[in-house]
Formats: C-alpha cells, structure tokens, sequence
C-alpha cells in the first residue's frame, strides 16, 4: 500500500493522449470544413426569422384588412414559429426541403418488393 506510482493503466493513457495531440497539432485542418458547422447554424436561425417574419406579416396586414386586431397576428405567429421548426427539424433529419420527401433507401425497397408481383397485385399495394 506504501506504492506511489500511478498504475501503468494510467501511464499508457497518458502516452496514448499525448501521441493523439501531437497527430492533432500536426494534421493540417481541411479548409471545407471549417465553416459548415457555422453555416448550418447560420441556415438553422434564418430559417426560424424567415417563417416567423412571414407569419407575422401575414397575419398583420390580416388584422389591418379585417379589422380584427390582435387574433390573426397571434394566430398566424403560432403557425408561422410551427412552420419554421418544422423546416428546422427537416434540416437537421435530412429530409431535405420538399414535402413527402422519401430517402434513396425507402424508395428502392419499395421498388424491389414489387419485383415478384403480378402487375394487378402491384396495382393494389400501391393505391
């Protein structure tokens, strides 16, 4: 129990962390890179104002039309924030900026399970 050494477990890591420094300082940054974690943001918050700016003005010049002060505003602020995290969600899953979008993997699994079939059974399973 009289041991002052650090375990040699704890000696390899620190070996270890060190060599990966030393590769990170070395390595030479890809400068493609660099801004896309800020562009994603920068898209992110414009496309929350731009939903909201809209939702507002239309729900503005609404009240100002109809004279119904302040029920269209708020009404078309709620549904101007939901459409923009709505584009938000879509931007951060990938699904990319068109309504009923399916990815490369649905679309060729629908294709290929109506391969076997008769054409009237593909009628049917697809609508």
């Amino acid at each position: 129990m009289q041991d002052d050494s650090p375990p040699p477990s704890l000696e390899k890591l620190d070996e270890d962390l060190r060599a990966a420094q030393a590769k990170r300082r070395n390595a030479k940054p890809d400068p493609g890179e660099r801004g896309k974690g800020l562009a994603f943001a920068m898209r992110i918050g414009v496309e929350i104002v731009a939903a909201l700016i809209v939702g507002v003005a239309i729900g503005y010049f609404l009240d100002r039309w109809l004279g119904t002060k302040p029920w269209f505003l708020l009404l078309f602020f709620v549904l101007g924030s939901a459409a923009g995290f709505m584009n938000v969600f879509r931007v951060v899953g990938g699904l990319g900026g068109q309504v009923g979008y399916r990815g490369k993997s649905e679309t060729a699994g629908s294709a290929e399970s109506n391969e076997g079939q008769k054409p009237a059974d593909r009628q049917d399973k697809d609508g």
